[in-house]
């Protein structure tokens, strides 16, 4: 719809690798996308950073501010399941944070 009417699109994705791979298989066939944005290297990727558990890391490197194209099938992400699976035996039980204003009413992010 918003080509339709020359807006811009540019999907906001803080999430993970998945995730990622899915908004730029949605960018790569929109003719109005704009930019993507993502969490790789940002400020709040504590004690983890976005590619940590892909095998295939270099598939998301960007050439000139741009990303090619992931060929791999399906999404095009490899993720190293057994890392996942080390990992999350330790795992603390994390819960999203929840930020209040002094009011004590719910801030947005």
């Amino acid at each position: 719809m918003a080509e339709a009417y020359d807006v811009g699109l540019a999907p906001h994705c803080p999430l993970g690798p998945i995730a990622l791979a899915a908004c730029l298989h949605v960018d790569f066939v929109s003719h109005n996308a704009v930019f993507q944005e993502q969490s790789m290297g940002i400020h709040y990727n504590k004690g983890a950073e976005l590619l940590d558990f892909v095998k295939n890391k270099e598939d998301f490197n960007m050439e000139g501010g741009f990303f090619k194209p992931l060929m791999k099938p399906g999404l095009g992400v490899e993720i190293d399941e057994a890392r996942v699976i080390e990992l999350s035996k330790n795992a603390p039980d994390w819960r999203n944070p929840l930020w209040r204003y002094e009011d004590g009413s719910v801030a947005e992010w």
